[in-house]
């Protein structure tokens, strides 16, 4: 082990990128213009225009996660503490491209919480060593962190994706689920994925929620009071405006002129048949 800038570092890391240093500052600038710009053309443009560049989008990032996984497993990257795609933000790179590709109900209430939430912790205080080639591993970190938080920023902002309370239930019980399956896991193989079986070595917001493992049952209640602050001002505005359910399954509501594929309607002419709705 060795110190650099106060860093932790393990034998064989070429560097580390410090948290608030220039290079996280300009990501964080990037992340917030480019939710502004997208969440303003997902409004305003055609609706099939928005659908197909979103699919396109969808499949070019699942195609990266794909690349980017298969890259850790090669001789050269392979770590066991950070190649194993187990942490929320690297099944996120999964589900993300999966709610733009199908918008699938549950892919878009899981990457609403996880990527606003779990993975804003990757944004805010990113804890990134770098082992083979800095560039690579800075873009990669940084495309599927910011596409974390854009892709629910898009559904929810600009397509008006809304979570419903059995949505918030969902995405919860799919958390607890991947938690008891990383940690097992960690016990079994000495890794610490999802820093469920210990806090990172840099800062970071569980250094607020106490020692582990109670950070874990701190962590728990503080993850189901946001997410159910996340859930409640849609729940109220949805059933003020009559908003309907967006599908099967009862996990989202959704205005009927921001369905993909429908762009709004027009006022209907006097005696003129009135659209329908699906």
């Amino acid at each position: 082990m060795r110190e650099t800038d106060g860093a932790v570092l393990a034998e064989g890391t070429l560097g580390h990128m410090p948290a608030y240093g220039s290079a996280h500052l300009s990501m964080l600038v990037l992340l917030l213009v480019a939710a502004v710009l997208l969440v303003r053309w997902a409004r305003r443009a055609e609706a099939a225009q928005v659908d197909r560049t979103l699919r396109i989008a969808g499949w070019a990032l699942l195609a990266n996660s794909v690349f980017w996984t298969l890259w850790g497993f090669m001789p050269w990257s392979w770590n066991l503490q950070e190649s194993l795609p187990l942490h929320y933000s690297d099944a996120l790179r999964f589900i993300a491209p999966i709610a733009l590709i199908t918008r699938a109900r549950w892919a878009i209430v899981v990457s609403y919480f996880w990527g606003l939430t779990l993975n804003m912790q990757s944004v805010l205080t990113p804890d990134v060593n770098y082992f083979v080639w800095i560039p690579l591993e800075f873009i990669e970190y940084w495309i599927a962190h910011l596409s974390g938080v854009l892709v629910p920023v898009v559904l929810t902002w600009g397509l008006r994706f809304h979570s419903t309370w059995r949505g918030y239930g969902l995405a919860y019980a799919v958390t607890a689920g991947w938690a008891v399956l990383v940690f097992t896991l960690n016990l079994l193989v000495g890794t610490n994925y999802g820093y469920l079986n210990g806090a990172p070595d840099g800062p970071s917001l569980l250094d607020v929620m106490g020692p582990w493992p109670l950070y874990l049952l701190v962590e728990a209640v503080a993850v189901a009071v946001v997410w159910a602050l996340m859930t409640w001002p849609w729940a109220v505005m949805d059933r003020r405006r009559g908003t309907p359910l967006a599908g099967p399954g009862a996990l989202l509501r959704q205005p009927p002129s921001s369905i993909e594929g429908v762009s709004p309607a027009a006022p209907a002419r006097p005696g003129a048949a009135a659209p329908g709705r699906w």
